[in-house]
């Protein structure tokens, strides 16, 4: 590699570093980091979406050791250019359709540069979301509840998880940990952490009812449970699986867990950016009754990373297992309430300033644009069903609930190698798509919701699924 000045000497050392804060210097060089930026999403679509290169090539490029002296800005850009662009899969491209979107937006990036350089702006930015959400009052700090921003939707159970330990321990007391039991579907993507792994429950679903947790199958599940002298404490519910976008039916299910005093924690970490459409509020339709909810505004809302936004209906719950009262931590302003203390309602004490770009986000593109974008790709998706269904050698697997069409190669047609034409597609650069495999069946995901994807995009991703199953026949 080597410096583009490699006679950059040790006297331009202390010009360097007087002031790691220069004005004008932060000028010049944010300038040029915007252009690259923006010349990146500009020249996108040339890129392969998945990295071509070798696990481990970046080691055989870069030095062993960091420089002793500073090297200007221009050769950093030339390096990114030449030797880490190379390697990273395109997560912004509009021929990702991979795993789930990661959606940006100039605001969300704008956002994001904001929230480093300046540090009361969470609770109002979470009562905005909440009520586009159209959550209960009783989940808003305008009501008795309130929201947080979290890295992850990981970290949102996690804390929800250990709120509801604590509560549930305070009624049976704490020698009883080990017999608390945690409840979710088969598809539910879960943490377990504080309690006993083995009462995890991973609740069988069926494709003949759209992989959705019954409340039937929950109650049976809980009632041997309890006959056996467990104690159910917890149950995810999830909207949007990441499998199959399928939807738990939450007020069935918000029944049963009354019955038992548990909690009840929603996962839209995917879906509930569309719940911002009126059209997708029946999905979380008995949300009054559950205990909290998260969804991941940097998925499918254009908004970096990270940036899980999680609600509770009752703040203290959370707080009494996550405060931390250390006497240097004291101040009057939280110990008088007067501003939400968001220390004790995470795991780490310190924070990111996560709300800045959430709220450019809002500001930038209001609530009716923000739907629009939405729908538009769910319009593409079922674009993309539509051209599935029309081509015999091929099937839908499951209903297509948002902007994730969930399809595989028909057994008849590829009986062999029904996970070669992803490998193969894949393999192109072409356009990225991920898998999954449920009762058995293999199946291809196709999300549509990268910010750049336009129908084009979508109609060209199925003109290389299909001559990749062409080229496939031939062959045999």
């Amino acid at each position: 590699m080597g410096s583009l000045y490699p006679h950059y000497e040790e006297e331009n050392y202390s010009s360097n570093t007087a002031n790691l804060l220069n004005p004008e210097e932060f000028r010049r060089q944010g300038h040029m980091i915007i252009d690259f930026i923006a010349d990146y999403y500009q020249n996108m679509e040339k890129y392969p979406v998945l990295s071509q290169v070798q696990p481990d090539y970046l080691a055989q490029l870069l030095p062993k050791s960091a420089p002793n002296i500073p090297e200007p800005i221009e050769t950093i850009l030339h390096d990114i250019q030449q030797y880490i662009i190379p390697g990273i899969t395109h997560w912004q491209s509009p021929n990702y359709f991979a795993y789930f979107p990661s959606s940006g937006s100039i605001a969300g990036f704008l956002g994001e540069v904001l929230s480093t350089g300046f540090n009361v702006l969470e609770f109002v930015t979470m009562d905005w979301l909440g009520q586009m959400l159209g959550l209960p009052q009783s989940f808003l700090f305008s009501g008795t509840g309130g929201g947080v921003i979290q890295g992850t939707t990981c970290e949102a159970i996690l804390c929800t998880l250990v709120a509801a330990r604590d509560q549930m321990l305070a009624k049976v007391g704490r020698e009883n940990m080990g017999k608390l039991v945690i409840y979710g579907s088969d598809q539910t993507h879960s943490k377990v952490a504080g309690l006993e792994c083995k009462n995890f429950r991973a609740i069988k679903t069926m494709r003949s009812t759209a992989f959705q947790l019954s409340a039937e199958s929950l109650r049976t599940t809980i009632r041997l449970d309890v006959e056996a002298g467990l104690i159910p404490a917890f149950l995810c519910a999830t909207i949007g699986t990441t499998s199959t976008t399928a939807v738990d039916p939450i007020r069935s299910l918000s029944e049963v867990t009354k019955e038992y005093g548990m909690w009840i924690h929603v996962d839209a970490a995917y879906a509930g950016s569309a719940c911002i459409c009126p059209e997708y509020r029946h999905f979380i339709d008995g949300a009054e009754n559950v205990n909290s909810f998260s969804f991941n505004a940097h998925k499918w809302f254009f908004t970096t990373l990270d940036c899980c936004c999680l609600w509770v209906k009752d703040p203290g719950a959370l707080t009494k297992s996550l405060s931390a009262s250390a006497e240097f931590l004291k101040n009057n302003a939280s110990d008088s309430k007067q501003v939400v203390d968001y220390k004790d309602w995470q795991i780490t004490l310190s924070r990111r300033f996560r709300s800045m770009k959430l709220w450019l986000v809002l500001r930038s593109y209001g609530v009716e644009n923000l739907r629009n974008f939405l729908r538009s790709h769910v319009k593409m998706a079922k674009r993309f069903q539509q051209l599935v269904e029309s081509d015999n050698r091929f099937e839908v697997v499951v209903p297509r609930n948002f902007a994730m069409v969930c399809f595989r190669v028909l057994p008849t047609t590829l009986k062999k190698e029904p996970n070669g034409c992803k490998k193969t597609v894949n393999a192109s650069g072409k356009i990225f798509m991920t898998h999954t495999i449920v009762e058995g069946i293999y199946v291809i995901r196709i999300a549509v919701g990268a910010t750049l994807t336009e129908d084009k995009h979508v109609i060209k991703a199925w003109k290389v699924v299909q001559e990749t199953v062409g080229g496939m026949l031939a062959t045999i």
